[in-house]
C-alpha cells in the first residue's frame, strides 16, 4: 500500500518537479551546514560562536516568516520559490569568492547566515502550502513523507561528500579555507538548479481572492485561527518543544566531534550522515501513517524518546555508539518532525495554509532560546554534559506540556 502511494504521488508531474527542486536546495543546505559549522569552529574554536551563527540563520525566521506565511496565500508560490532558489544562488556565489580569497571572517558567516534565514523564511511557506494544491488528500501524508525523504537523503550524502572534500582537499591543513569555498561552489550550482526546476512547474498556486486588507490583517487572522483551534495549537506547541531542545545537538555536532571523538571534517560529515540515515527510516515511515490510530500520542511518545536518545548520547564515548544512537535520534527526530508536519496539513483549512505554515515556521526560530543555554553548558562543562542536560529538559517540557497545556492532548481532534 505505501509503495503504490508513492507511486501515485510521483505520478503527479508539477509535485514530482516540485521535489526534485527541493531536493536540490536541501542538499545545498546540508552540505552548507558542514562546511560553515567546521570553518567557524576552526576560526574561533569556540561552541558558543557557532551558537550565534546558529542564531544568525534562525533569528529571520522569527522576524519574517510570518509575513512569508502571507506571502504564500497572496502571490503565486512557484514565482516565490523561485526568487528564494535565485537569490539564494547568488549570495551564496558572492560568500564563495570571499572564502576562495581568504577573507572570510566569523562575521561573514553571520551576515551570510542572517540572508540565507530571511530567504528561507519568506519562501519556507510557499513550499510547504503548495504541496497540498499538486495532489489529492488522500495522498497528503505519502507526499510529506517523500518531501522529508529527500530532505534526509540529503542529510546522508551532503554532509559526507562536504566533509569528504573539504578533507581532501585542504591536504590535512585543516585551518584551510579552500576546500570550504569548494564545497560553496557546489551549493551555488544547487541552488540554481533548484530555481531552474521550479520553472517546469506548469501551476502557479492558488492565491487569496480577497487582498483587500493589508498584510497584519492576514497575519492576525492566521494568529486568531490558531488560537481558537486548540488542535492546531496543540501541533505547535509540540513542535516547539523539540526544536528547543532537541536541535542543540545539530548545532553542536562539530565541536562534540572534535572534543569527544577527536575527528576531523570527514568523520563530522559521516556523523551527520548517519543521523540522516535513520532519518530516512523515519520519513518512509510516514507513507503508512495514514491510518495511524491514536497519532497525538505517539506525537508524544517519540518527543519523549528523542529527549532520552540525546541524553544517552551526550554520555557515549565508544565511536560505535554513538553512530548508532546518532541513527536512532536521526530516525525517532525525523519520524516526529513528519508525524508532526503531516497531522498539522490535515487539520488546517486550504485558504489560511501558507498563513499557519508561516507560524508553526516562525516557531522554529526560538529554537537559539534552547541552543544558547545548553551552549554555555558546553563552554563551561564539555559538549557532553551539555546534550545530557538538553535531552532531559526536553523530556521534563514534554511532560509538563502534556500536563498544564490542554490542547496538547487535543491533537487528534478534527478542526471544525
Amino acid at each position: 500500500m505505501a509503495a503504490r502511494d508513492i507511486r501515485h504521488v510521483l505520478s503527479h508531474q508539477n509535485f514530482l518537479w516540485l521535489w526534485v527542486g527541493s531536493l536540490g536546495s536541501s542538499f545545498a543546505m546540508n552540505m552548507q551546514i558542514i562546511a560553515r559549522g567546521w570553518l567557524v569552529y576552526e576560526i574561533t574554536e569556540s561552541p558558543m560562536d557557532l551558537a550565534w551563527v546558529t542564531m544568525s540563520f534562525m533569528l529571520p525566521t522569527v522576524l519574517f516568516s510570518l509575513y512569508g506565511g502571507v506571502l504564500a496565500d497572496r502571490l503565486p508560490k512557484k514565482k516565490i520559490i523561485i526568487w528564494a532558489q535565485a537569490l539564494n544562488c547568488a549570495a551564496t556565489a558572492v560568500m564563495t569568492v570571499i572564502i576562495l580569497e581568504g577573507r572570510v571572517t566569523f562575521w561573514d558567516f553571520i551576515g551570510f547566515g542572517f540572508f540565507n534565514g530571511m530567504i528561507l523564511a519568506l519562501s519556507m511557506p510557499a513550499r510547504q502550502a503548495f504541496v497540498p494544491e499538486l495532489i489529492p488528500d488522500h495522498l497528503l501524508f505519502a507526499a510529506m513523507g517523500l518531501n522529508t525523504t529527500g530532505w534526509n537523503l540529503a542529510r546522508i550524502v551532503g554532509p559526507a561528500l562536504a566533509g569528504l572534500l573539504i578533507a581532501v582537499l585542504a591536504g590535512g591543513d585543516n585551518t584551510s579555507a579552500f576546500g570550504v569555498g569548494m564545497v560553496y561552489v557546489m551549493i551555488a550550482a544547487l541552488y540554481g538548479l533548484s530555481a531552474l526546476t521550479m520553472l517546469l512547474i506548469t501551476q502557479n498556486g492558488r492565491v487569496k481572492q480577497d487582498t483587500q486588507q493589508n498584510a497584519w490583517h492576514d497575519v492576525r487572522e492566521g494568529l486568531n485561527y490558531v488560537a481558537k483551534h486548540p488542535p492546531v495549537l496543540g501541533l505547535i506547541v509540540l513542535s516547539i518543544i523539540p526544536f528547543l531542545f532537541g536541535m542543540p545537538l545539530n548545532t553542536l555536532l562539530p565541536a562534540f566531534n572534535e572534543q569527544v571523538m577527536g575527528g576531523g571534517p570527514d568523520n563530522l560529515g559521516f556523523l551527520v550522515s548517519a543521523m540522516g540515515l535513520g532519518a530516512i527510516v523515519g520519513s518512509l515511515m510516514m507513507a503508512t501513517m495514514g491510518g495511524l490510530l491514536s497519532k497525538g500520542l505517539w506525537l508524544i511518545g517519540s518527543c519523549l524518546v528523542w529527549g532520552a536518545l540525546t541524553a544517552a548520547f551526550g554520555l557515549s564515548e565508544a565511536h560505535g555508539l554513538i553512530f548508532v544512537l546518532i541513527a536512532a535520534i536521526g530516525w525517532v527526530s525525523s519520524w516526529n518532525m513528519s508525524l508532526n508536519r503531516g497531522m498539522l496539513q490535515m487539520q488546517v483549512d486550504n485558504q489560511m495554509r501558507g498563513r499557519i505554515m508561516s507560524i508553526d515556521m516562525m516557531s522554529h526560530g526560538l529554537m537559539p532560546i534552547g541552543v544558547f543555554p545548553i551552549s554555555l553548558v558546553a563552554e563551561y562543562y564539555g559538549v557532553g554534559n551539555a546534550l545530557v542536560v538538553s535531552g532531559l529538559a526536553l523530556v521534563v517540557l514534554t511532560v509538563l506540556s502534556v500536563i498544564l497545556i490542554p490542547s496538547v492532548r487535543t491533537t487528534d481532534r478534527a478542526v471544525v
